[in-house]
């Protein structure tokens, strides 16, 4: 088992001791755009996204389904305004852990830190690989990939 899936591991079981549970109904908002996102978030059912605003579209930057951690990760890391929505695209179960919580967990000790940086290493490499995707002209390839990443997708986010 790799430092990130030890790590995570034993977030979730931690989500199980130390977190509350929200339910989200369809088209509610979990936070919003200019909100300091405080939490990170399992999803426990349902389906939400994230998404960026612009003077004329909504970009979505990624989906999140039963057993997907999701937050507004630049404003829960560095505690600045989220440049992101999320909303529930269905009904959403979501097991809530704070970002005090987490952090006492990742500094249980030597052991649990160095799981949690693989985390994060592994939540960078991600956004690389979608920030690829994005460069990607031909839509193709972009389904390509997104598939290879996510063989679910299609079962669990409503078209």
């Amino acid at each position: 088992m790799s430092s990130s899936s030890a790590f995570l591991e034993k977030l979730r079981e931690s989500f199980d001791q130390i977190s509350a549970r929200k339910v989200i109904p369809k088209g509610e908002f979990l936070i919003r755009e200019g909100e300091v996102e405080k939490n990170l978030y399992l999803v426990e059912s349902g389906a939400i996204r994230v998404f960026y605003l612009t003077e004329f579209e909504e970009m979505t930057i990624r989906f999140g389904y039963k057993g997907s951690m999701i937050t507004s990760l630049s404003s829960f890391i560095k505690g600045t305004p989220s440049e992101f929505y999320i909303d529930a695209i269905r009904k959403t179960t979501l097991k809530v852990i704070s970002k005090e919580n987490l952090t006492k967990l990742a500094n249980e000790s030597m052991g649990t830190l160095k799981q949690y940086t693989s985390l994060l290493e592994n939540l960078i490499t991600q956004q690389i690989e979608r920030e690829i995707d994005l460069l990607i002209t031909s839509p193709t390839e972009r389904l390509r990939r997104v598939l290879e990443r996510s063989p679910n997708l299609f079962q669990e986010i409503p078209l």
